[in-house]
């Protein structure tokens, strides 16, 4: 073991995979861990990625992915957000919006560089800086609305610090940011030349308004790496498409790193993610219609159960506060799992300053939604672990 790499030591099977790989332990266990839509992937993705395969398009791509593909994401951005990346410079498709964060800072980062995190957020950025060899400084947003402020943004930088990596909406908590808020974001960062990493890849699960982008600021479009996908948008996590937006100089050197990572990514699901790009707003639609009614629902069972807990802007995740109940988020959910056959996620899992929450799952059919929040009323009402230490 002596042989490994020495920051391995300090990565571990992150709370979502260590509870979603225990539900097949229970005969009647209702999962509630995984971001993975319960929709089915729209026919004409299908038909788009059989036909591809029928024709023989099993080959290598382009490092960067298919052109067409390319100019569908730069088209697709530039009429949502009015912002136009070239497709043949500054656009690269990655396997998932996972490895787009891989070869980002697998490019950028040095050991001791130094990236800021707001949390909770995400649980798979710090393993990735870690494992390059960088040091995560965290930002406590949970006395903030869960959204970073300038003031403490501004407190984590320092010389060391290399990038910050923005998650709106956000996972867990299913908060997004103002455009406002970003505006203000972007002023302080303008002047600090830093990179800024934002992940978006649940820009259009946003149930009110609209997703704002930090790409529509061109003031910092030289430090700036977008990225998204279409595991969330249109429910297809297995057929790993996600893609990066930046400028032609820091597109050509990722490019590097997710040549010698992967090549490319999967043939047939590029062509599927073509057709998603191109026929997909209606699915879109359908999608967060569901997706509302499912969150308004949880979010009243939660209030009524006295969770303290905000109403998720965006994603398919809430995010209540169970600290009245035990601050051991981990020893909650095992003893949910144990007692109700109930999976959710803790909330230490996506940093120490969410101890004490939950984050559960709403991609999935409202029965099982109404069936959770049966079993977590029952568990709560004989449940408290404070209390038994007193």
């Amino acid at each position: 073991m002596y042989l490994l790499n020495n920051n391995i030591e300090m990565i571990e099977v992150p709370g979502t995979r260590q509870f979603a790989n225990k539900v097949n332990q229970y005969a009647d266990c209702i999962d509630l861990t995984l971001g993975q839509s319960d929709f089915q992937v729209a026919s004409y993705i299908k038909k788009a990625m059989i036909e591809a395969i029928e024709n023989n398009y099993l080959k290598y791509t382009h490092n960067k992915g298919l052109y067409e593909l390319r100019s569908v994401i730069s088209t697709y951005n530039a009429e949502k957000f009015g912002v136009i990346y070239n497709p043949e410079t500054e656009v690269l498709v990655t396997n998932g919006a996972s490895e787009a964060i891989d070869s980002i800072l697998r490019t950028i980062l040095n050991p001791g560089d130094e990236v800021i995190l707001p949390g909770p957020t995400y649980l798979g950025y710090e393993p990735i800086v870690k494992l390059q060899g960088g040091v995560v400084k965290w930002i406590d947003t949970t006395n903030t609305g869960f959204q970073p402020t300038v003031d403490n943004i501004e407190a984590a930088i320092t010389e060391n610090t290399k990038a910050i990596i923005f998650n709106y909406p956000t996972n867990p908590t299913g908060v997004t940011l103002s455009y406002d808020t970003i505006k203000e974001i972007v002023a302080l960062l303008q002047r600090k030349n830093i990179f800024i990493v934002t992940d978006e890849i649940y820009s259009e699960n946003v149930f009110d308004g609209r997703h704002y982008s930090f790409m529509e600021f061109p003031e910092i479009r030289n430090l700036l790496f977008i990225v998204n996908g279409l595991s969330k948008s249109h429910a297809m996590t297995g057929a790993r498409i996600g893609y990066i937006l930046s400028t032609e100089a820091l597109i050509q050197e990722v490019t590097t790193v997710h040549l010698y990572n992967s090549i490319c990514a999967s043939t047939p699901s590029q062509y599927g993610a073509i057709a998603a790009l191109k026929n997909g707003n209606e699915s879109i639609k359908e999608m967060n219609r569901v997706y509302k009614k499912r969150r308004d629902y949880f979010y009243q069972r939660l209030k009524n159960m006295g969770l303290p807990v905000k109403l998720p802007e965006g994603t398919f995740y809430i995010f209540p506060d169970i600290s009245a109940y035990d601050n051991d988020s981990f020893r909650f959910c095992h003893e949910l799992l144990e007692r109700e056959q109930l999976a959710i996620v803790p909330g230490k899992s996506f940093s120490n300053f969410s101890e004490g929450y939950v984050r559960l799952s709403f991609a999935c059919s409202m029965d099982f939604i109404v069936e959770a929040c049966d079993r977590l009323e029952r568990f709560l009402k004989t449940y408290n672990h404070k209390r038994k230490i007193k």
